[in-house]
């Protein structure tokens, strides 16, 4: 018996067991990779939504951005497990005060879009 040499059924093994390894690996990273282009494509489609929104209503959306607050899993009206996620942005009537409004998003359909009560002129 030599000490040091592995045999053929050892070799296997270990071999086996590295590329599972790697390949949960790849998987993982493919998974992290798909979620976040699906958050980037999320947060475009809501600073899309809201731009137009404030159009529509003649305010001015600041800093032309939203942020994530939430995020969780909901089942829609058939049934399929989507992701819901709630943006928070900035606007104002006025350029001067700073109103907040929401945007909630279940997958890639609007689900609601509140804005702060604000002064119309």
């Amino acid at each position: 018996m030599c000490i040091g040499r592995l045999t053929p059924d050892l070799r296997r093994r270990e071999f086996s067991t590295v590329n599972l390894w790697q390949t949960l690996l790849v998987v993982c990273a493919i998974l992290g990779g798909w979620l976040l282009y699906e958050a980037l494509r999320a947060r475009e489609a809501a600073i899309r939504i809201t731009k137009e929104a404030c159009r529509q209503q003649g305010l001015q959306l600041l800093d032309d951005t939203v942020h994530g607050v939430r995020l969780r899993f909901v089942r829609d009206q058939e049934g399929v497990v989507r992701l819901r996620r709630t943006f928070l942005f900035d606007f104002s009537e006025d350029g001067f005060n700073r109103r907040s409004g929401s945007v909630v998003m279940l997958g890639a359909r609007v689900e609601s879009l509140q804005l702060e009560p604000y002064r119309v002129s």
